[in-house]
């Protein structure tokens, strides 16, 4: 155990050199739980009036669940027994569509993702991305490395197909003409079901849509982060008929009002340590986003994540959020955003209100943005 432990802290300090992005130190412990543990247990859906939406022509639930924060990037990872019930919590009560990648930890998060989810896995749907070479660094889209990480993908995943497999960030050293015939490959296969873009310019959805039609297009989208409006991605999505998939719909946690300006931020585990956004100077010139969502929180009866969420739920009946969390507690705040209500008047004195409130800081530090189109 301590082998492999130590090889993944390896993995962890040299995986995506040059890329920024930022691998946590995760050691999940042992747990004896019988639930855990035995794979014969059932699992039954609670009542729910989760509504669907469709991505393409995959319908999942409304709102799906990001399992990344439970194992990395924002913080020291979860236990491993918390992990699991947070996410069949989330099953339990409707959601359906969860987001993973190979490189969450790395690994470990579909391991999670995997053994969380076999007991009702064909019930759900599971999406997964590739694109990095995790042992030397740096991005590889190569079909070949495609058809190699998806088998390792699938062991972890703990099953024998990937429902939604995006590209995690377009490759420059591989035509993306030649990605989207790998996967057209792997759907022939029945090893993937469906193809998938993350952080990718318009036109190469374009170009990929004609070898292979994309399912969906993932991309950070909130509130204070409205890019996706501006770039095209959007409006490429509704043209082509393509589902859109906001990773940070509560703005990496800072829309949720609970972050001020004496928050810190491990540079050991935490990418945010590294944001302009999360400097403590931003953090307090950004209050005035939080203000207004609290303003409309409190009208609603509601918090400001609930109405960041609602608020992207209202855009584009195409749009599926992926909050992420391993609390319960937040869990549920989540999904009560389906509840609320935005009237047209509510979004428009909401984006009247956003025109007028400048953003300080850039969503991510600037070797990550280096990898987005």
């Amino acid at each position: 155990m301590k082998e492999i432990n130590s090889r993944r802290n390896f993995i962890q300090q040299t995986a995506l050199a040059g890329t920024g992005i930022i691998l946590a130190p995760l050691l999940w412990s042992a747990t004896s739980d019988p639930i855990i543990n035995n794979p014969d247990v059932k699992f039954n859906k609670k009542e729910s009036n989760m509504k669907t939406r469709n991505l393409g022509n995959l319908k999942v639930s409304a709102l799906g669940a990001g399992c990344m924060s439970i194992s990395a990037n924002y913080g020291p990872s979860a236990n491993k027994k918390e992990g699991i019930r947070v996410i069949r919590e989330s099953y339990e009560k409707g959601v359906s569509f969860f987001d993973t990648a190979e490189v969450y930890g790395p690994y470990i998060n579909e391991e999670l993702v995997g053994e969380a989810l076999a007991p009702f896995r064909n019930e759900i749907s599971i999406a997964s991305k590739f694109g990095f070479n995790i042992e030397a660094g740096g991005s590889n889209s190569r079909p070949e490395h495609i058809k190699k990480v998806v088998e390792e993908s699938l062991k972890r995943l703990k099953t024998d197909r990937i429902d939604l497999y995006y590209q995690h960030r377009v490759d420059p050293n591989v035509p993306i003409e030649d990605v989207a015939g790998a996967i057209k490959d792997l759907i022939n296969e029945g090893k993937v079901l469906h193809f998938g873009l993350s952080e990718a310019s318009a036109k190469t959805i374009q170009r990929a849509h004609l070898i292979q039609p994309v399912t969906a297009v993932q991309s950070e989208y909130s509130v204070m982060e409205r890019s996706p409006e501006r770039n095209g991605v959007l409006a490429t999505c509704e043209e082509l008929g393509i589902g859109f998939v906001p990773w940070g719909p509560v703005g990496m946690g800072y829309l949720t009002g609970k972050i001020n300006s004496n928050t810190k931020f491990d540079p050991k585990n935490d990418l945010r340590s590294g944001f302009d956004r999360f400097s403590a100077e931003n953090i307090k010139a950004n209050m005035p986003v939080i203000d207004l969502l609290k303003k409309v929180a409190k009208e609603k009866n509601a918090t400001p994540a609930q109405i960041s969420l609602a608020w992207l739920l209202a855009q584009k009946t195409f749009i599926v959020p992926i909050p992420g969390t391993r609390n319960m507690d937040h869990l549920n705040e989540n999904l009560a955003s389906l509840n609320i209500e935005l009237t047209v008047s509510d979004l428009s004195r909401i984006n009247t209100a956003l025109s007028k409130i400048e953003i300080y800081g850039g969503r991510m530090n600037e070797m990550q943005m280096k990898i987005v189109e």
